[in-house]
């Protein structure tokens, strides 16, 4: 991945529920992308690049969470420790959160009410804007969720999307989810991208 100041590192929830065996929503292997992403962050800081983090930060009460008739178990509840960044990663840049007022929260561009299907815009493309950003290059958790619906709204937007494959994990739901995510963003005009 080639960084300079009109590119963004979006990092994706790395986030302890879905990075650490004892999170609520821990996601294989989660942990493993720390480092790597690690070194991606400084890569792109020393080439001038913005770099952005995206935070799941849900109320303890939402009908995103099964106990509320939503799908997720509880995660992320806002304060909390499992909401917490992993402790390795490096937060150097400003973080954008999702679903704190309920909602689901799957893209870093926007959040939909679980009842309504209303959606609203977070502050990521603003802050991309403003930065005059036109390439994002995209790392997290997961796959599958939040990394697909990021990558896409993206291309909606007309950044040009690259996916850090190997520093991202999938929650494969249905065997194949993780795949078929990266499948539908390259058939959007998504660019895969090896770091290794």
């Amino acid at each position: 991945m080639q960084y300079d100041d009109r590119t963004a590192l979006l990092v994706v929830d790395i986030q302890n529920d879905f990075t650490d065996p004892r999170g609520s929503l821990y996601v294989d292997g989660g942990e493993k992308i720390v480092d790597g992403v690690n070194r991606q962050i400084e890569r792109a800081q020393r080439a001038g690049a913005l770099v952005v983090y995206t935070q799941d930060w849900h109320p303890p009460d939402t009908p995103h969470f099964q106990k509320d008739g939503g799908v997720w178990p509880v995660h992320c509840v806002r304060d909390s420790w499992g909401a917490e960044f992993h402790p390795r990663l490096r937060i150097r840049g400003d973080v954008v959160r999702k679903g704190s007022s309920g909602e689901d929260g799957y893209s870093g561009f926007s959040v939909r009410d679980p009842l309504s299907s209303e959606t609203r815009a977070t502050e990521l493309e603003t802050l991309l804007r403003r930065h005059s950003i036109e390439k994002v290059a995209i790392a997290g958790i997961a796959t599958d969720y939040c990394v697909k619906e990021t990558a896409l709204n993206a291309l909606d937007r007309a950044f040009e999307t690259t996916l850090l494959a190997d520093l991202m994990r999938a929650v494969d739901l249905q065997p194949g989810d993780g795949e078929r995510a990266l499948q539908e963003i390259v058939s959007r005009g998504g660019r895969l991208e090896s770091t290794g």
